[in-house]
């Protein structure tokens, strides 16, 4: 895969930084995919095969052409990075879900709610919060104890950018679970398809209406040793 990847952008005259730009991704990520130390998700594979026509027999296995037809001259990168805008400072409040009972109360009531402590990076996208997150459902990109920050979605139905992360409040049988997937289009109508970056965990559809909170996940923040 990390020769195809060198390939792909030896074809297209890219640099890493070219590359990652479309794929949403670090150059630092790229590079760890071309050196074999990390592996292509399932969302940069469909970008590649969407955007840039890239043959995904090819793409997995080295066979046959690189291209379904005609090479893509022309692409941009992806919607949102277009219009995101870092600002040099900013303090993004984080909250204790767990004290908040969820997301949706920490949405309606987030000017009275008092955050636990404060983030400062600069040059970050605007974001509305931050929250450690539970779980394997991202592994190995996070894992449970990671901090995302988030902007708030706040028109669910229409301002969804697909195949990018997002940290979602969900109704099951009325009671919130709290997850942080990719989301892609469904087939099925008025769903949307919830996918993993574990390889272990297989994709959902969900109702639309199932959805009680969504925020745009902007960074992520990893702490590897307490000492």
């Amino acid at each position: 895969m990390e020769n195809r990847l060198r390939e792909i952008r030896k074809v297209y005259n890219m640099t890493q930084d070219q590359l990652g730009e479309i794929l949403g991704v670090r150059k630092s990520t790229l590079s760890m995919i071309e050196t074999g130390r990390s592996s292509l998700s399932r969302r940069n594979k469909q970008i590649l095969i969407q955007k840039l026509n890239i043959n995904p027999e090819w793409l997995d296995t080295g066979e046959g052409e690189m291209s379904s037809g005609e090479l893509v001259r022309e692409f941009t990168p992806l919607a949102h990075s277009r219009t995101d805008r870092s600002v040099s400072i900013q303090r993004v409040p984080l909250y204790n879900i767990e004290g908040t009972a969820g997301l949706v109360p920490l949405f309606l009531d987030n000017n009275y709610i008092a955050p636990i402590d404060y983030i400062q990076i600069p040059n970050l996208p605007k974001c509305d919060g931050a929250i450690y997150i539970g779980g394997d459902s991202m592994y190995p990109l996070l894992k449970s104890g990671d901090i995302v920050l988030y902007k708030q979605t706040t028109d669910i139905v229409n301002n969804i950018f697909w195949g990018e992360m997002y940290l979602i409040s969900i109704d099951l049988d009325g009671e919130e679970y709290i997850t942080v997937k990719y989301i892609q289009k469904s087939e099925l109508p008025e769903h949307i398809k919830l996918v993993s970056q574990n390889p272990h965990l297989a994709d959902k559809d969900i109702p639309i209406s199932r959805i009680k909170a969504l925020a745009f996940v902007k960074a992520s923040i990893r702490i590897n040793s307490t000492r």
